[in-house]
C-alpha cells in the first residue's frame, strides 16, 4: 500500500548536476524527504520538506541542493548542484506520517 521509489541517480562530475525524483504511493505524507549513506559511514539527513514549512537541510548542502515537492502528483524532488565527490552514496527518499517510509535508493557517483 505504500511504496516510495526512486529515480534520477547517475554518475556525473564534480560541479555537475543531477536531479533526484521520488514517487510516493499508498498516504499523504507530511514530511518527505533525502537522506544519504556513503560506503563505511552512517545514514545521514540531507533535506526535508513539510507540505507548508520550509524547508531544511544539512549544512553540508546547503547552497547547492534544493529540495521541493509537487502535492498534486505525490512527488518530492532534490536538485542537487556544484557536486563534489563527497556527494557520493546511495540517495534514499524519506517520509513520514505516523511511520516512517524508505525508497529502495539510487546511487549518485560524482568522480573529481
Amino acid at each position: 500500500q505504500v511504496q516510495l521509489v526512486e529515480s534520477g541517480g547517475g554518475s556525473v562530475q564534480a560541479g555537475g548536476s543531477l536531479r533526484l525524483s521520488c514517487a510516493a504511493s499508498g498516504m499523504l505524507f507530511n514530511v518527505m524527504g533525502w537522506y544519504r549513506q556513503a560506503p563505511g559511514k552512517q545514514r545521514e539527513l540531507v533535506a526535508t520538506k513539510t507540505i507548508s514549512g520550509s524547508p531544511t537541510y544539512a549544512d553540508s548542502v546547503k547552497g547547492r541542493f534544493t529540495i521541493f515537492r509537487d502535492l498534486a502528483k505525490h512527488m518530492v524532488y532534490l536538485q542537487m548542484n556544484s557536486l563534489k565527490p563527497e556527494d557520493t552514496a546511495v540517495y534514499y527518499c524519506y517520509s513520514y506520517y505516523k511511520a516512517a517510509y524508505w525508497g529502495q535508493g539510487t546511487q549518485v557517483t560524482v568522480s573529481s
